[in-house]
Parts: C-alpha cells; sequence; structure tokens
C-alpha cells in the first residue's frame, strides 16, 4: 500500500496541486500560504498584555498587563490567537465557516499548535458551541473541527459536546459589546453526563475569530461555575482595538 501512496499522491498533486488557501496560487505543500499573504498576516506575539495576551506597541517588563486587565481582571487564562483579524485572516474565517472549506481547519490547528507548548501537559480541548438549529443549517461547528484538528496534531484530550448552547441567539455581528454580553448571558451550560470532565482540569476552548469576548466569556464563565481550574482561549483571528489594528475590516463576523 505504501508503494502506491507515493504515486497515487503525485497523480492528485498534478491534477489538483495545493493552493494557497489566501488567495488561491499554486503552493508546493498543503495548507500554506504563498508568500504575499504570508506577508500579509500579522502573527501575534510578545510583548503581550500577561493577562490577556493583547498585543502591546512595544517590549515591557514581564508580568506587565494592558489597561483593561489592569482596571477588572479576566476570568479566563489568556486569548491565544494565531493573528490578527485582517483581509486574508478574514477570508480564511469565511472560508471555513460559510464556505464549506472544511479543510481549512487543520490549517488553523497548525498555527495554534504553539500556543500549547505553554499549557500544562493535559489540557481538554472543547470548542464553543452551536446551537442545534444553527448546527442543523451549517452541518458542522467550525470551532469543533479546529480543536479536533488540534487534538490530533498534538494528542491532546477533546471534547466536543462538554458545553452545550441552550438558546438560540440573533447573529452578534453589528451589536454592541455590552449588547452581545446581554444577548449571550446563561445561554452556555456543561453537559450534565460530562460534568466530571471537566473538574479540576485546566481547559482550552478554542473558537475561530475572537471579537468582543462576550461568548467567549459566556462559556468560560459556565467551564469555571463545573469548577475547571482555568480557562485559555484558542482563536484563529483577534479583533484588535482601534489603536491596534493593522488594515482590519470593520466588519467582523459574529
Amino acid at each position: 500500500m505504501q508503494t502506491l501512496m507515493g504515486p497515487l499522491r503525485s497523480i492528485i498533486d498534478f491534477a489538483l496541486p495545493p493552493r494557497c488557501a489566501g488567495c488561491g496560487v499554486i503552493t508546493p505543500d498543503p495548507d500554506q500560504f504563498c508568500a504575499t499573504c504570508w506577508q500579509a498576516l500579522h502573527f501575534l506575539g510578545e510583548p503581550c498584555c500577561e493577562s490577556c495576551d493583547l498585543p502591546l506597541p512595544y517590549a515591557v517588563a514581564e508580568g506587565a498587563q494592558c489597561a483593561t486587565c489592569l482596571a477588572q481582571p479576566p476570568r479566563h487564562n489568556g486569548i491565544k490567537a494565531a493573528v490578527a483579524y485582517g483581509p486574508i485572516s478574514r477570508e480564511i474565517a469565511l472560508k471555513l465557516k460559510h464556505g464549506g472549506k472544511i479543510g481549512l481547519a487543520r490549517l488553523v490547528a497548525q498555527q495554534l499548535r504553539r500556543h500549547l507548548s505553554a499549557l500544562p501537559d493535559s489540557p481538554l480541548l472543547v470548542p464553543v458551541p452551536l446551537h442545534w438549529t444553527r448546527l442543523w443549517r451549517r452541518r458542522y461547528n467550525q470551532s469543533a473541527l479546529i480543536a479536533a484538528q488540534l487534538a490530533q496534531l498534538s494528542a491532546a484530550e477533546h471534547c466536543p459536546d462538554l458545553l452545550v448552547r441552550t438558546k438560540a441567539t440573533r447573529s452578534l455581528g453589528g451589536l454592541s459589546a455590552r449588547e452581545r454580553a446581554k444577548m449571550v448571558k446563561g445561554v452556555f451550560a456543561i453537559r450534565p453526563k460530562q460534568q466530571g470532565r471537566v473538574r479540576g482540569r485546566s481547559v482550552v476552548l478554542v473558537d475561530d475569530v475572537y471579537t468582543s469576548g462576550a461568548t467567549a466569556d459566556a462559556c468560560v464563565r459556565a467551564l469555571l461555575k463545573a469548577g475547571a481550574a482555568d480557562v485559555t482561549i484558542f482563536c484563529w483571528a483577534r479583533v484588535l482595538p482601534e489603536a491596534l489594528e493593522l488594515d482590519i475590516s470593520p466588519d467582523p463576523l459574529s
């Protein structure tokens, strides 16, 4: 079987060559960006806020926090985003979320894997859930696909049905941060049969895009209430405040 896979792979690559996830030009290998799209992405890392990982404009002392976290410490244990929200990262999120390009979940997971090294050895991967009515219409949950791929790449434990969305809500696009928080308050819960899996565990909450944080905060609250030791948020793209924006579209995904 192994001897057949090499020639078969060559035939497939010739007929359907790997293409850049951002613009579609041919690339040497799958799950890659071309040089132009790669340079257009803004990968997030240090220097950043100790509490929420918000990028800081210059190097600061260890343990420095942004103004928001100083005023109100977050419940979560950090927001580990692969990239800042911008034209290319938005295109990837749209293709994955609404375009049926589920293979992009692996590309996203590959870019998030680097953040796992800073976490405890056995974190529990939990995706942000969709309400069953939206899941039925969309056919899949993009956050669950990312979490599943991240579990495969890292051997971390994955629990796709731990969180449940108990109430259908309208799209959060166009709402203020206060309106978003009100909309999702109390709509997430732990599935009763999974209660024992979260107690005392470090949890990684997986989503595609982090906008205002309302949905993630509601999930974090439910996880901590159920006994999670701590919750770290993983996401493909993070919408940055205006002062830090880098050619970011004004209409972030809901």
